[in-house]
């Protein structure tokens, strides 16, 4: 059985793990860096202010009581417009509906905030990722994402209406 949990800013070693392992495992998939979380990087306070973004829905899914998948759900400038962050799931857990959980989970709490529409992007290359979002509601949008390290390429943004 796949348990959600939502976390607190005192839950920051959990989230640690499993973003530090995130960026490890697919560090092709985010924009932000394994060596940015590292070294100086890697401070409490840094991780508690990541868990503490002001009305974000943060999640862990949790399979046979081990900690294998992540999600955020964050405002955006527009109230009807929530975004989701920080997907990701552990290799060994993938194919067994965590991620689809993640993504309903979230979509469940921008739904219950106000929002009409869940937003992310992603990387251009991640069709995997891709794949997932399409079969759980999102299309891509017109809507450029930001400028990928290259200077050339943007993260592509997809949209799920709620």
């Amino acid at each position: 059985m796949i348990e959600m949990r939502v976390l607190t800013p005192d839950d920051w070693p959990t989230w640690r793990e499993l973003r530090l392992a995130a960026l490890a495992e697919a560090p092709e998939a985010f924009g932000s860096r394994l060596a940015d979380w590292q070294g100086e990087g890697d401070r409490e306070q840094r991780w508690r202010d990541r868990l503490s973004i002001p009305g974000s829905h943060n999640l862990v899914a949790v399979l046979d009581g081990r900690p294998v998948g992540m999600a955020s759900g964050v405002p955006t400038a527009d109230p009807l417009l929530m975004e989701l962050i920080s997907m990701w799931v552990h290799p060994d857990a993938r194919g067994r509906k965590v991620s689809n959980l993640l993504v309903d989970t979230v979509a469940r709490w921008a739904r219950e905030s106000g929002a009409d529409r869940l937003r992310l992007s992603v990387m251009p290359n991640n069709a995997r990722a891709k794949a997932l979002y399409r079969r759980t509601g999102f299309t891509q949008t017109d809507e450029l994402g930001d400028l990928l390290p290259d200077g050339v390429s943007r993260e592509q943004v997809m949209l799920r209406p709620l």
